[in-house]
């Protein structure tokens, strides 16, 4: 541990203050804890874990509607984006299972950014895409689905 208290390390090298934060709690030391800043990276982990749910659950959408309303483009590069961001889905359902309700409470926002995206990316009017999924959250998590 070093002598600069641990609070004046979360401005000056935010790596060491978390090995210093680890080792105070390893050590039982709370007194000594930076309890402020601590709070706010937890919080902020939570929100980051959202939001990755969030960015990857658009990008599968996304994929889905330009597969589905524009065949003729269809690539092993959609079918492998679709695939990977599903991984990336089942791994942060795997390390936070709670994260599961927040997927469903969220997929129709996320639906609505997806139309948009697509809209843009494939140069379509938005209207060419449902106002509703025409998916599933089942089939977005299903990695052999593909809207024929």
């Amino acid at each position: 541990m070093t002598n600069t208290p641990v609070s004046n390390l979360y401005e000056q090298d935010f790596y060491l203050w978390l090995e210093e934060t680890a080792a105070l709690l390893k050590a039982r030391k709370f007194e000594k804890l930076d309890v402020e800043n601590l709070v706010e990276e937890i919080e902020c982990m939570g929100r980051r874990e959202k939001q990755a749910l969030r960015s990857n659950l658009e990008v599968i959408l996304m994929h889905l509607l330009k597969y589905k309303y524009q065949p003729e483009k269809r690539s092993n590069s959609w079918r492998y984006t679709l695939l990977e961001h599903r991984r990336r889905l089942q791994d942060i359902f795997q390390f936070s299972p709670s994260l599961r309700r927040y997927f469903l409470e969220t997929f129709a926002y996320c639906y609505q950014g997806a139309r948009k995206l697509a809209s843009v990316e494939t140069e379509m009017a938005i209207t060419t895409f449902p106002r509703e999924s025409p998916f599933t959250p089942e089939q977005v998590l299903d990695e052999d689905f593909l809207p024929e």
